[in-house]
């Protein structure tokens, strides 16, 4: 059926935002939205303006796209070839440019180029990062903006009054290094490193600032926490890189992995004072070594509807063991007791799928986790790379560790065979959009198509021709609040629909 822009009809609501990556605080990646039929490419947009590849493979990771209530796309753009960026807003039906804000920016050093990760709160309020470890916002995201100016206002958690008595100060030495996570309240969250510590980049009590994670609540006012006191450990450096807090479902208690570098923990603090309230070590489920926390991924954790939180690692060592695919630890909410992990976890966060979208799940989980489940040739894999949906609390001993790991519900296995490698393209994501009222979920592969996963039929349908296929650092998809579905291949968003 062609698609018709003037007879399109839905209601606006905050709650069918996707307002950050993985659409959520949980980062349940879970639409409240029906998604339209994969029929065709609707519009398109770069998101990179100048890509660069290394050995073959773009090495970039993008920013989630964000919806609105209303339906305007906000698109972060990389700009330059190393760095540099804006915000773009954008019409859902049409892609038709509404406004553009610049960001000054600095991304964090980092052989894959790290997120530029805004996030939309419930006022609606958009945030986006700047330089100095500052943030900007502008109010009213789906109305035209005329300026820079005129359109954005700046913030610190550490006090403007500072910023701006030592800008050079904080320009040079801090830097925002997760995207932005926002909760229901308009609070928002993130993580900072401090690359030239110095007795002058002092908070607005005096303190002197050190890497850690910072609060900025719906009134302007910040607070933060060190790594090192978060974890309890002082040779933690920083969150690690592009990992997006994730909150509680009642917003309690903030987690968000911190790390020396390749080895860390995961954390659990007061989702409003940042107060240290529980630490766990990452250690690989097999060989009881640190797990690896490499600056090359953008997993974070996910939080269960009952509290659960996964986090994905790469194992150690690496990669003969586990054939690259890492680890998805799985913890209470206290973090006190490890629980069984699931076999796959490099570059990914995994999303919330409810038991009721699987007619034939007969378990007794009232939700499941669906995930990337590549099984890489190039690492001693057998290249039948899948999706997966995970059930949390049944077991299944692991084929290639002998590990006891969370049990296949279902797997789908790519359809388009490497040519390079034994086995079939990757799947090329980092959180997978699910849709809940139609019973699948958006998955986007390296073969250059986007499918929609049937989890009634469990079986792959409407590929939608993005790209001729290429090898790429992994990408989100999205639902949006009028069903469009949205993916990232090549450096371009897709917009994807009837």
């Amino acid at each position: 059926m062609m698609f018709v822009a003037a007879t399109l009809a839905f209601a606006p609501s905050a709650n069918a935002q996707w307002n950050g990556f993985a659409r959520d605080a949980q980062h349940s990646a879970d639409s409240p939205v029906a998604s339209q039929s994969l029929n065709r490419v609707i519009w398109s947009t770069p998101v990179d303006l100048d890509p660069k590849t290394a050995g073959g493979e773009l090495l970039a990771h993008y920013g989630s796209p964000l919806i609105t209530a209303a339906n305007t796309v906000i698109v972060p753009v990389k700009t330059g070839a190393s760095g540099g960026f804006r915000v773009d807003a954008r019409s859902g039906i049409d892609g038709t440019l509404i406004w553009t804000l610049p960001t000054d920016f600095v991304r964090p050093p980092s052989t894959e180029l790290p997120v530029f990760g805004p996030v939309l709160t419930s006022q609606p309020r958009l945030y986006f990062t700047g330089i100095g470890g500052t943030v900007y916002f502008r109010d009213s995201p789906d109305a035209a903006c005329s300026g820079s100016g005129n359109c954005r206002k700046q913030l610190a958690f550490f006090g403007m009054k500072n910023y701006k008595k030592r800008k050079k100060k904080y320009n040079a030495g801090v830097l925002i290094s997760t995207p932005l996570t926002s909760d229901s309240a308009g609070d928002i969250y993130f993580g900072f490193i401090v690359t030239k510590p110095s007795g002058a980049l002092r908070d607005a009590h005096h303190k002197q600032l050190t890497s850690g994670i910072a609060r900025i609540d719906s009134g302007g006012q910040g607070t933060w926490i060190a790594v090192t006191a978060a974890a309890e450990d002082q040779t933690m450096t920083g969150v690690a890189l592009n990992c997006a807090p994730a909150l509680s479902p009642d917003l309690t208690t903030l987690y968000v992995a911190v790390s020396n570098g390749s080895a860390g923990y995961l954390v659990a603090l007061n989702g409003t004072t940042l107060a240290p309230i529980a630490r766990v070590r990452l250690k690989d489920p097999d060989s009881g070594n640190d797990a690896t926390l490499p600056s090359a991924s953008s997993a974070s954790p996910t939080v269960g509807p009952d509290g659960d939180v996964y986090f994905g690692v790469l194992e150690n060592p690496c990669c003969a063991e586990n054939h690259d695919r890492g680890w998805l630890l799985h913890f209470n909410a206290t973090l006190s007791q490890p629980k069984t992990p699931g076999a796959f976890g490099w570059d990914t966060t995994a999303s919330v799928v409810p038991s009721s979208a699987i007619p034939s799940y007969s378990g007794a989980s009232s939700y499941l986790l669906a995930t990337k489940y590549n099984n890489y040739a190039g690492a001693g894999g057998d290249g039948m790379n899948k999706v997966a949906v995970l059930d949390p609390n049944a077991t299944e001993t692991d084929p290639v560790t002998g590990v006891t790991v969370m049990n296949e519900v279902q797997t789908v296995v790519g359809p388009t065979p490497d040519g390079d490698l034994p086995g079939v393209k990757e799947w090329c994501i980092n959180s997978a959009a699910v849709d809940t009222a139609g019973g699948s979920i958006i998955v986007n592969s390296e073969d250059g198509n986007l499918y929609r996963w049937d989890l009634s039929a469990n079986m792959l349908s409407a590929p939608v021709m993005l790209t001729t296929g290429y090898d790429e650092a992994y990408t989100p998809t999205v639902i949006g609040v009028d069903g469009t579905a949205y993916a990232i291949q090549d450096g371009i968003l897709f917009a994807v629909g009837n």
